[in-house]
């Protein structure tokens, strides 16, 4: 897991849902730690590979980054549009 914090905003929890050999995985991996790098967020990695469930609900059809519940992308995000989505996250949490 990456704790990654930054000035004084509370950090995003994201979730990535992946397995090992996936290119499109490492590519949001990646991009991911580049947004990090600017936006405070923690990271879990969860291996769909582990869990049969998980096999079944998501097969090939990784990588998916979550906030809680929310799917915030499928197989892939630029990391300006990462960014974007995350901000808006942000101030909506800050207006709440």
């Amino acid at each position: 897991m990456w704790k990654i914090r930054r000035g004084q905003a509370a950090p995003l929890s994201l979730t990535l849902y992946s397995r090992p050999g996936c290119h499109l995985c490492d590519l949001m991996r990646e991009t991911i730690r580049q947004v990090s790098t600017r936006i405070p967020l923690t990271l879990e990695e969860v291996d769909i590979s582990t869990d049969q469930a998980l096999v079944d609900l998501y097969g090939v059809d990784i990588p998916v980054l979550m906030a809680g519940e929310r799917e915030i992308a499928r197989h892939g995000v630029t990391a300006a549009a990462l960014e974007d989505k995350l901000r808006r996250m942000q101030g909506m949490r800050n207006e709440e």
